[in-house]
């Protein structure tokens, strides 16, 4: 017997897929590899090895989950060009990548002409190298998942990767222990030593980072893997994986406090009023209201003085150093804003070992993109909310309506932690960011009216 909250079928995972004139191919074959699958390999190498492990002598940009990601936008190229792997019908999200990309492009060269140092000149190759496989991973998840069926396998593989990072960070927190050294595998090397325990508050209350770069990184990412998390406590297929995926959101939203993080919690807050507006109904929000309560007072036993903390942080925001800190750079900003308006310095260019670190991604953004920079980031924002907003309004179930609610929260988290902190400086942030960026796209082509819109796909590497 098939559970009331099993997944309901689709019929257009049934249909075949149009790739070209008067050809199709069925979308529900047994692939050796398709792009939900390599997009889940993607996933896991992003959250389960250390950010800081490279592949030997290369950059950041050498991350195993990076170097996939750029395979990801090398494929993507190669079907749009060959009439085999043929992408039809239109997706909004390729003309927000493209806007975005020659405006990292543009400034690329307004960067060149003013002449570079050597160090900024390497950044900003750099930076470049890291678009390309941003986008590859929006691009081909937008256009790449063949049906329902493999977006929710997707799903599944990053809320269980988030709670393996969530598993690594309360390892860390209960007992000072850092085990993501043990996950520096043979072969690879690690670029910058790992984080170290960052003493914060009283009571002996220290910050950890699990597998990412940085404290606030780690508790922003578990924020908005939450939804995610407890969509599928909701409504994966058996009982069984529903109890296993809340145990996995109860882990991963008790990691975002453990960071001891005002960027996280402030996260969090948003996932949580996104969700109490727009995916939940009144039963949903009373029972998360009363496990939200239970959880937060089992962080109080847990780890005394860990909420007071947290509250101290956001109640103390006039005596904060680290906020003064920011606002003082609003002069230089402008100073330097002013001398390149329109397409900034350069991407990547403000180097914090030569100037500052800037601790605001849009500011960021306009000091090193310009105005046309600042563009290009919020109409991929903004492409990505309209996306979902039309897949939610067209979603015929609950469950995918849910969905397309997570899928919003993750851009409004975006859109308001870039003004606390450096986010795309972060890539597990960052292409966190860029999946659900091409889920949204994806969720908006399987809920489109038209039959060749909704079943245009990536075709197989392999047959």
């Amino acid at each position: 017997m098939t559970s009331p909250a099993s997944s309901p079928v689709h019929p257009v995972d049934l249909e075949p897929s149009l790739i070209g004139p008067q050809t199709y191919a069925t979308r529900r074959t047994n692939l050796r590899l398709d792009v939900a699958l390599v997009v889940g390999i993607m996933i896991c190498l992003l959250y389960m090895l250390p950010a800081r492990l490279i592949v030997p002598n290369m950059t950041f940009a050498g991350r195993p989950a990076l170097l996939v990601a750029f395979g990801l936008f090398a494929w993507w190229l190669v079907a749009r060009l060959s009439p085999r792997l043929l992408v039809v019908g239109p997706q909004p999200l390729r003309w927000a990548a493209l806007f975005y990309l020659l405006s990292i492009m543009g400034s690329y060269i307004a960067g060149m002409l003013r002449g570079l140092p050597s160090m900024e000149a390497n950044q900003q190759n750099f930076t470049v190298l890291i678009t390309f496989q941003f986008l590859g991973v929006i691009l081909m998840t937008a256009d790449g998942l063949a049906n329902w069926e493999r977006l929710r396998w997707v799903l599944r593989v990053f809320v269980v990767a988030a709670g393996f990072m969530a598993i690594v960070g309360l390892i860390q927190s209960t007992f000072k222990y850092d085990i993501a050294r043990l996950l520096v595998i043979p072969g690879l090397e690690l670029k910058i030593d790992l984080a170290d325990f960052q003493p914060r508050g009283e009571g002996g209350l220290f910050r950890v980072p699990s597998t990412a770069v940085h404290y606030i990184e780690f508790s922003t990412v578990m924020a908005m893997a939450v939804p995610f998390a407890l969509h599928l406590a909701r409504y994966a297929s058996t009982t069984n994986r529903r109890f296993f995926f809340a145990i996995l959101t109860a882990l991963i939203a008790a990691s975002v406090p453990v960071a001891i993080s005002r960027t996280g919690v402030l996260a969090l807050g948003i996932v949580f009023i996104t969700m109490f507006l727009l995916g939940w109904n009144w039963r949903t929000r009373f029972n998360l209201a009363i496990l939200g309560v239970g959880l937060t007072a089992l962080l109080v036993v847990a780890r005394p003085g860990l909420i007071g903390t947290l509250s101290a942080m956001f109640l103390s925001v006039n005596e904060d150093t680290s906020i003064s800190g920011r606002t003082d750079d609003y002069e230089i900003v402008g100073h330097w804003f002013a001398q390149r308006p329109w397409l900034g310095r350069g991407p990547g260019t403000l180097v914090p070992d030569l100037y500052i670190i800037l601790d605001n991604q849009w500011l960021l953004t306009l000091v090193t993109g310009g105005i046309i920079g600042v563009l290009a980031l919020a109409a991929l924002h903004l492409t990505a909310i309209s996306l979902g907003w039309m897949a939610m309004k067209r979603a015929a179930t609950e469950e995918d309506k849910h969905l397309c609610a997570a899928l919003l929260s993750a851009q409004f988290v975006a859109i308001v932690v870039g003004g606390t902190f450096d986010s795309f400086s972060f890539t597990t942030f960052s292409f966190t960011l860029a999946l659900t960026t091409g889920l949204a796209g994806a969720a908006w082509r399987l809920t489109h009216p038209s039959r060749v819109i909704r079943t245009s796909t990536v075709n197989r590497l392999f047959e």
